[in-house]
This record gives structure tokens, C-alpha cells and sequence, in this order.
């Protein structure tokens, strides 16, 4: 992993994605493990879990445990989640020696480029995940959904501020990714401003490839769609019961 975004810039995490900025998912994160699980989760893994935002908020209702490979994510997530275990690995292979009610990872899951490694990424969760458990995946979007999209964001504190604009293209529609450039505009305490290319080359699956991985792996494969203001089309997310 060599994005700024995760590794240089971040000690400017919450200017670019404020934690504020997660309540409706979380929530809807919170719903979805509620919604598969057989029993009522009490532990939850999170895999790829960045600075810890969704976590800010399930704490409240999971005992969670946190795995990424990014330290200065990690370092951003102990800022706000002092309270919870962190551990530094590697999704596709890091073994934690426990097992939990549920797993889950957000949008980290679209660091997997190749279906070798995203059935990696499930295996772990596999791993993790005790008898009974759920394990719910949260890609941005599938082969199926995938468009184009252009944003832009960023906030300040006090002197400092980060404004940034995000592309998502598919250079290339026969191959299973896509990429996202960032621009950053960085104003530091001084009022001096630096600008930054970031490029991001993520996974992109179909909804088929994502069933039948999960399954592959020992999960009973789910998929659903839910509604979230931001997404026309809604959230589709992809869950694993292991039986």
C-alpha cells in the first residue's frame, strides 16, 4: 500500500473524511449485521478498519476489535477509539488466534485488486468468524453499478484545512478494476497551500464473482440492497453466514 491518502497524509485523515461524515452508514452497517445474524452479534472484527470512524459509532453496540495495514491509520483511529483493541495486518493473511460473532469490512475490501485476493480477504473473515457468525462486505460498487462520478469535499480546523477532488474511471472495462485520482489542496498552519495527485487502483467484481467467492470459501452468500441518501441506486452489500 503506497497511497498518500493512508500514509503521508495521514495526520490530515479528519479533514478529509470527518467522522461525522459516517453516522448514516454506520447505521446502516449496524442494520445489515442485525438483520443476518442468527444470534445477536457481541463481538465484531473489523478488517481494513482506517481511522476508525464507523467504529466510533459501533462501538456502541459491538465489542469491536480493529486490523489495518495502514500505522498512521491506525494512529488516527487510537486518537478516537482509545477504548478498542488494534492490531496492524494485512487482510488477506493477517490470524489473530480468535474467533468473533461477526466481521466486517467497509470499502477497504476494494484494495483487492485480482479474485485471488479478494477470496484471501474472505478467507480470513472466514477464519474469524465463529460458527453461527455473520460476515458482511461493503465494496463501493460492483461491475453491474459501476459509473463514472466525480466529488469533492474537505473541511478545516482552525489554520489548517484540506479540500479535495475525487474521479472515479475505468480505464480499461475488460479488466476487474478501476481507478480513482485525488487531487489535494492542503493549507497548513501558515496559510501556505500545496497541491497532490493521489491515484487509487481498486477491485471491481460482479455481483456473480462476489457470490461465488463467498461461497467458495465456506460462506452461505447473501446479497441487499439498502437505501442511503447519498446513493441513488442504494448500497448494495454482500453477506456471509457460516453455518
Amino acid at each position: 500500500m503506497n497511497e498518500h491518502m493512508y500514509t503521508d497524509l495521514a495526520d490530515w485523515w479528519t479533514l478529509l473524511s470527518p467522522v461525522e461524515e459516517y453516522v448514516e452508514e454506520a447505521a446502516l452497517f449496524k442494520a445489515a449485521l442485525l438483520d443476518h445474524a442468527l444470534t445477536r452479534p457481541r463481538t465484531l472484527l473489523e478488517l481494513g478498519a482506517g481511522g476508525g470512524n464507523n467504529a466510533f459509532y459501533l462501538k456502541a453496540d459491538f465489542e469491536m476489535t480493529l486490523v489495518d495495514l495502514a500505522e498512521g491509520m491506525l494512529r488516527q483511529s487510537r486518537k478516537i477509539n482509545p477504548e478498542l483493541r488494534h492490531h496492524h495486518g494485512d487482510m488477506r493473511d493477517v490470524r489473530l488466534g480468535e474467533q468473533f460473532d461477526a466481521v466486517f469490512i467497509h470499502d477497504a475490501i476494494d484494495h483487492m485488486t485480482t479474485r485471488a485476493d479478494l477470496e484471501r480477504a474472505m478467507t480470513t473473515a472466514y477464519m474469524h468468524c465463529r460458527a453461527g457468525g455473520v460476515a458482511l462486505f461493503a465494496p463501493d460498487t460492483t461491475t453491474e453499478r459501476f459509473k463514472p462520478e466525480t466529488s469533492s469535499g474537505g473541511t478545516d480546523a482552525g489554520r489548517r484545512g484540506l479540500r479535495y477532488l475525487e474521479w472515479s474511471w475505468d480505464p480499461d472495462p475488460n479488466d476487474a478494476t478501476t481507478i480513482t485520482d485525488y487531487v489535494y489542496a492542503i493549507r497548513d498552519e501558515q496559510g501556505d497551500v500545496r497541491v497532490m495527485h493521489d491515484r487509487h487502483t481498486s477491485g471491481l467484481f460482479s455481483r456473480e464473482v462476489w457470490l461465488a467467492t463467498l461461497a467458495a470459501v465456506g460462506f452461505e452468500p447473501h446479497s441487499r440492497i439498502y437505501e442511503h441518501s447519498d446513493l441513488e441506486q442504494g448500497y448494495e452489500l454482500f453477506i456471509g453466514l457460516k453455518r
